[in-house]
């Protein structure tokens, strides 16, 4: 028997959905919209439930991220808490001429810190409380809502990114960021801290080749 591409679970705290990684996006997004829309209906009208979705090994891009989100959050009572992929533990991506990022997969919550020696990537999200902290760059491929500390032992060249950046403290070395209600972004979505002149800037995500050119270390 084939494993489902779409599967629901009751737990203490609400409800998971866990996504089939090793079949099609398609496949598995149609799944997810026949049981939201016919064989759950009933199911999905009442008070209101924590949702954790759970992606396996499968790694997904802003735009999926958001229509995964968009079909869940189409029934009003059921709010996602987190979107979580699970790459294998301790994985490195080698870029040429640069040096190896981590990959660390978690969600970082309340009270939790993450520390990595050089430079992380983390797929997860960081919660208000949590902190990730890395002597190198810290790439968040998800929401950054709490503290990030990049260039933990005095680099000021260490930036910090983040599909969606909205923390509670960003910190480069020693230099401590601005409120976000300050940075004169609108959007928080996909930017980069870095230092200039001895100070904090935040930019959208499509200026860091200005900082960053061809052949330095970024993704």
């Amino acid at each position: 028997m084939s494993k489902p591409n779409v599967t629901i679970k009751g737990v203490k705290d609400g409800l998971v959905f866990i996504l089939n990684d090793s079949c099609r996006y398609t496949d598995m997004v149609q799944e997810l919209q026949q049981k939201m829309n016919q064989s759950h209906d009933k199911f999905f009208s009442g008070p209101a439930i924590n949702v954790q979705v759970k992606l396996g090994s499968r790694i997904i891009n802003d735009a999926d991220r958001e229509e995964i989100s968009e079909i869940i959050g189409k029934r009003d009572n059921l709010h996602i808490q987190s979107i979580e992929t699970n790459p294998p533990e301790g994985e490195e991506v080698p870029i040429e001429g640069v040096e190896e990022v981590k990959i660390i997969r978690a969600m970082i919550r309340s009270g939790q810190t993450v520390t990595h020696p050089g430079s992380v990537l983390l797929l997860g999200d960081v919660n208000p409380g949590g902190t990730i902290q890395a002597h190198g760059d810290i790439y968040v491929m998800g929401s950054l809502r709490g503290l990030a500390h990049a260039g933990f032992e005095g680099n000021e060249q260490a930036i910090i990114t983040a599909s969606y950046m909205q923390p509670t403290q960003l910190r480069i070395a020693g230099i401590i960021s601005r409120p976000p209600d300050e940075w004169g972004i609108e959007e928080a979505h996909m930017e980069f801290a870095y230092v200039r002149d001895g100070a904090m800037e935040i930019d959208k995500m499509n200026q860091l080749f200005r900082i960053r050119p061809k052949g330095q270390n970024m993704l």
